[in-house]
């Protein structure tokens, strides 16, 4: 078998839906479902999930895939005929054969490029022209890099207005064990009172009951301890100025012509070597 074939394998997964395998050479993999350009899966070297995907996942379109990494485009709420989150997530996607350099990328072989297009169909909803790519790596040591380039194409000469997001779902053993660093003092958004605006007052994040709050203009790196586990998520996001790896608060808009890039890299090591280090003003100015 060559090597291209380890690293990068196209095959059928759940239902008969297309996915794309990404293996590097110390066995870390992920799987990647051409339906919603979606990650699903995600493993170390030691063959441990590191994503949550629901039991009751159907894999069965149009219905999304619960779980994994959905992609939430163009918008992260239900306005007018545009579903919550956006159709990208309920759109078959296509392998990229043509996609943009990645300087950044070019040493890693396990690998795949993803594009959506509009279709007639979708521009009944939302009237715009868009090259939607997505690339998503594994580095050498397993970390995970999802890179998104967002192009208007439209011919009318008319801009667009977007929002977007990774929203990452990770796989923890007992929420109740699991905290959040980096998100000290900022504000956000409380999705069970209305999207009300509030600053956060606590040292870090915990979880003791339902939470759906969105924070704005984050740092590019946070971290999610996982006590239980003695594993720590670590996130460094760039062109997404919101958390989980979001535009939120603040739209994105394209001329004709313009492209945006948005690009978020996951991290999982042990709690041990973080520990000492993640103090709000030590993580952002880790390297």
């Amino acid at each position: 078998m060559s090597s291209e074939k380890v690293h990068v394998e196209h095959c059928k997964g759940v239902n008969g839906l297309d996915k794309v395998i990404l293996r590097e050479i110390r066995r870390c993999s992920a799987e990647v479902y051409l339906y919603g350009g979606q990650v699903t899966s995600w493993k170390n070297a030691h063959g441990e999930e590191l994503l949550f995907v629901s039991s009751k996942a159907s894999f069965r379109p149009p219905r999304a895939i619960r779980g994994g990494i959905p992609i939430c485009f163009p918008q992260l709420k239900s306005t007018g005929s545009l579903e919550q989150y956006g159709f990208a997530r309920n759109r078959i996607w296509s392998i990229d054969l043509d996609p943009p350099p990645s300087p950044s990328d070019i040493s890693h072989k396990a690998f795949v490029d993803l594009i959506l297009t509009h279709s007639e169909e979708d521009m009944k909803i939302w009237p715009h022209r868009y090259d939607c790519r997505l690339r998503v790596a594994l580095g050498p040591t397993g970390d995970l890099m999802l890179t998104s380039r967002i192009r208007n194409t439209n011919t009318d000469g008319k801009s667009f207005t977007f929002r977007f997001a990774y929203q990452t779902y990770f796989f923890v053993t007992d929420i109740s064990e699991v905290r959040v660093e980096g998100l000290e003092t900022l504000d956000y958004l409380d999705n069970l009172k209305n999207g009300e605006r509030f600053t956060e007052q606590e040292d870090a994040i915990t979880f003791e009951s339902e939470v759906d709050k969105v924070y704005l203009s984050t740092p590019t790196k946070i971290a999610i301890l996982d006590h239980e586990r003695k594993r720590t998520f670590e996130l460094r996001k760039d062109g997404l100025p919101d958390a989980e790896a979001a535009c939120v608060e603040e739209p994105i808009t394209l001329k004709p012509g313009e492209e945006w890039k948005g690009r978020q890299e996951i991290s999982a090591v042990p709690s041990s070597y973080c520990s000492e280090q993640l103090d709000p003003l030590r993580l952002l100015l880790r390297g």
